[in-house]
């Protein structure tokens, strides 16, 4: 298959800098999710490595050849786009093999290709039915097979399931990481569905208006974001954020004072550490905690922060919870059989070995 490797590649679009100065190396049949929001430079990047359009700057390499300026053709790479581009006149079969009818393969080549992708991704029964005949799962499936029979080096993907209902896209999901383990293709897959890159990808890039924020697994994106984008951006709800001052006290011991409400609560030995490590009591930082790692009680608790119930949202297998510090909105994640009143006096306290805390000028994690 292939190594995709991308050497500080820029592309700009006359002012605007779609992709900035942007280094990453995708490694032989490794499944890459690039994830962000809507023009943060995802797509243009996927189109760059493909062929679609050029960069300004930088340098691309697929198996330590350079391919930077050649033609999408010249680059063995299989393209499946957002809305499908099937041909409305042809039929699955025939859409599955026009690319290889334009390489000059045999019939009997050509067959034998599209009735093992057909088979792979169980389209037997509509191979001879037209696009307007299909369901939008069919037609990606027929997408997805006109790529496969091409056996390119690698696929690229472009949200190819963002427009189907959320009950087809969790059944794609699945299907589509079936595929690349059966097939073993480096695959690179752009979604602003922080759901499927978690899902799906064996490494995570996020990226936010052209810039690379972090690379990492899914698991080292979600517990150990580098900055507040990641941390907000991955996550449902996302991390909870709350102001607050390392400060320590005439015996020596490291508190985090909350500013808002003005009350400390002690942190663990690892943190206090850290704090002292980096240098940061007296300095303003920033406390994230997700939603799970936060602990409610209808009692007086020590090392806990009193607030009260303000709104509950009741999700089947749980419940999230919101409490306000101050004016800052605190999410909690319980079980269901916790169903409070709104307005019920509580306190909460956070899991000191599942916090991080960033930097609040920087917005950068002190984590590393």
């Amino acid at each position: 298959m292939a190594e995709i490797i991308l050497e500080n590649v820029i592309k700009r679009f006359g002012s605007l800098i779609a992709v900035n100065n942007l280094s990453l190396e995708i490694k032989d049949k490794e499944f890459v999710v690039l994830l962000g929001p809507s023009g943060c430079g995802k797509t243009t990047t996927l189109r760059m490595i493909s062929g679609l359009e050029l960069p300004d700057e930088g340098k691309i390499l697929l198996d330590g050849k350079d391919v930077t300026f050649k033609r999408a053709s010249q680059r063995d790479i299989a393209f499946v786009f957002q809305l499908y581009a099937l041909y409305p006149h042809m039929t699955a079969y025939g859409n599955m093999a026009f690319p290889l009818k334009t390489q000059g393969f045999s019939k009997d080549k050509i067959d034998a290709e599209i009735r093992r992708a057909a088979q792979l991704l169980k389209i037997e029964h509509i191979l001879n039915r037209k696009p307007r005949e299909l369901s939008g799962g069919d037609m990606q499936r027929v997408a997805l097979g006109r790529a496969l029979v091409r056996r390119p080096k690698a696929f690229l993907l472009d949200e190819p399931i963002g427009t189907l209902d959320a009950k087809f896209r969790e059944e794609m999901r699945t299907e589509l990481k079936r595929l690349h383990v059966d097939i073993g293709a480096t695959t690179v897959y752009v979604t602003h569905d922080q759901v499927e890159a978690m899902s799906m990808g064996d490494k995570v890039v996020v990226m936010n208006f052209g810039n690379l924020q972090q690379i990492g697994t899914p698991s080292e994106i979600y517990h150990h974001p580098a900055n507040l984008f990641v941390a907000n951006f991955i996550g449902s709800p996302g991390m909870n954020f709350i102001d607050c001052m390392p400060v320590k006290d005439e015996r020596g011991e490291i508190f985090l004072n909350i500013t808002s409400v003005n009350k400390k609560i002690k942190v663990s030995e690892k943190i206090a550490k850290l704090i002292l490590k980096k240098e940061m009591i007296d300095k303003e930082l920033i406390l994230g905690i997700r939603p799970e790692d936060v602990s409610i009680e209808f009692k007086e608790c020590e090392n806990y922060i009193d607030t009260e119930v303000f709104l509950i949202e009741t999700l089947g297998s749980f419940n999230i919870i919101d409490v306000k510090i101050g004016q800052t909105t605190v999410r909690i994640r319980t079980l269901p059989i916790v169903s409070p009143n709104i307005g019920q006096p509580c306190c909460i306290g956070f899991d000191m070995n599942a916090v991080t805390l960033f930097d609040k000028k920087t917005e950068n994690s002190i984590m590393n």
